[in-house]
């Protein structure tokens, strides 16, 4: 029974879509019209606020840590484990709007430092040097997310490999148009408007 309550808990928290927020209460519009019509920070960051979008992505990642570190510090490892997939969940499927929500990867990334903070580093260096050669942010979000799982599995890590896989396949199907554009050459640069 606490693990369905941690995993609610992790749920509910994934689900506060902190880059509508942000964007609603600056006045950038509602971010499901703008751009890619994503709600996550590289979304923001095609209003031109890069403070905005640097908060969304904060509050993103940080929303997967907290629920993996509330609930590993109150109900165990299990419950951190499952929290953490759920927080994910809760973002790219949000109750409060209509199950339509954002692509995860901020929040991948939070849950997985929060999880194992060694692979979390890796995954996040591994997007970042991605991001800065290629320019592109799907790409280095799918190459973080294809890494992290081999990566967790190579560390020993076998209990947390299955839901980093699980987040990471995810990822890749929440990022099918991207990964069409990226095959015509057509995926848009991070910074572009």
């Amino acid at each position: 029974m606490s693990l369905i309550l941690w995993t609610l808990f992790g749920y509910l928290l994934g689900s506060v879509p902190f880059g509508l927020v942000i964007a609603r209460a600056l006045g950038l519009g509602d971010l499901r019209k703008i751009g890619s019509g994503n709600i996550g920070a590289t979304n923001v960051l095609r209003t031109g606020n890069k403070p905005a979008a640097l908060a969304t992505l904060l509050l993103d990642s940080g929303k997967g840590a907290i629920a993996v570190l509330i609930a590993r510090q109150f109900g165990g490892d299990m419950a951190a484990v499952l929290a953490g997939g759920a927080a994910f969940l809760g973002h790219c499927f949000p109750v409060w709007l209509g199950f339509k929500g954002g692509k995860g990867v901020a929040t991948f990334l939070g849950t997985v430092i929060a999880l194992h903070w060694p692979l979390g580093l890796i995954a996040c260096a591994t997007w970042a040097l991605t991001a800065v050669v290629s320019r592109i942010s799907s790409l280095s979000a799918l190459l973080a997310a294809a890494l992290a799982p081999v990566f967790a599995w190579g560390m020993g890590r076998t209990d947390i490999a299955g839901i980093v896989a699980f987040m990471a396949v995810l990822i890749f199907i929440r990022h099918q148009a991207n990964i069409r554009r990226l095959l015509a050459g057509t995926e848009p640069r991070i910074g572009r408007k």
